[in-house]
């Protein structure tokens, strides 16, 4: 994962480890002003669900996408962070041109998709996809953005695949797709959108792959029983315990 600063000079931070420590004390893994933190704030640990921020004892209420956290959250790329007046931006490490297309999608017609607010002045609500969403200001959903700056995209399926397309651009707020500026690109499931104030999470069920089946134990090269020895070897055993028991028994036979 990677951590940006908006509008701050300091460089990006580069996390690769599953607990991050985030804090004033030295001791932490990512260091913030005192005015900022508390000596240990916060910390951010992976497991099978993703990111999950838990707040310590120390710390203050805590921001995620300008919703109070007072305890724990799930994180995910794009989700912006502040801490006192710190600001960090959750990043995904792979540019969203880089990932692979879906292959073997049902195709749109089969596949439902919305686009669910998590932020901004739609935030709540659950658009869904259709064949095509267009925000700006000649689309079904206008963006608002601040000083007047005015942006257009759309989400709509091409050539089997869920795009997004920068229609027309912000000159001071980029769009993003899972932290990282982009123009456009194929979009995955639960990929995060995000343009300014505002963020909306992929919600496409039908586009996620089914687990596949556990792969069958290979079979024994010898079944057990071939591998126990011939089957006439048990009826000698039998043969020779009957002899013996027959011997035994003669014999107590004479003695009495």
């Amino acid at each position: 994962m990677r951590i940006e600063f908006p509008h701050s000079a300091r460089e990006d931070f580069h996390w690769e480890q599953p607990l991050l420590r985030i804090g004033s004390a030295p001791d932490n893994d990512l260091v913030l002003a005192a005015k900022q933190a508390g000596s240990h704030h916060l910390r951010i640990h992976q497991d099978r669900r993703g990111w999950v921020l838990q707040v310590l004892p120390q710390g203050n209420r805590i921001y995620v996408n300008a919703r109070p956290v007072r305890e724990r959250a799930l994180l995910r790329p794009g989700d912006i962070l502040s801490v006192g007046d710190c600001r960090m931006m959750l990043r995904a490490d792979q540019a969203p041109d880089s990932r692979a297309a879906l292959d073997g999608l049902p195709g749109p017609e089969r596949c439902a998709v919305a686009l669910r607010a998590v932020a901004g002045p739609l935030s709540g609500k659950v658009l869904p996809l259709g064949g095509a969403i267009e925000f700006g200001p000649l689309g079904r959903y206008p963006l608002e953005l601040p000083q007047g700056e005015s942006a257009s995209l759309r989400v709509s399926w091409k050539d089997g695949q869920l795009r997004l397309e920068l229609l027309q651009a912000s000159a001071r707020y980029p769009l993003r797709i899972n932290g990282v500026p982009t123009e456009g690109g194929v979009l995955h499931p639960c990929d995060q959108i995000g343009l300014a104030m505002h963020r909306f999470v992929v919600d496409a069920p039908g586009m996620e792959r089914e687990p596949e089946p556990p792969a069958a134990p290979p079979a024994p090269l010898h079944l057990p029983e071939e591998d126990a020895g011939p089957r006439g070897e048990v009826w000698w055993l039998i043969i020779t315990a009957a002899v013996l028991a027959l011997g035994i028994a003669l014999i107590l036979l004479v003695r009495f």
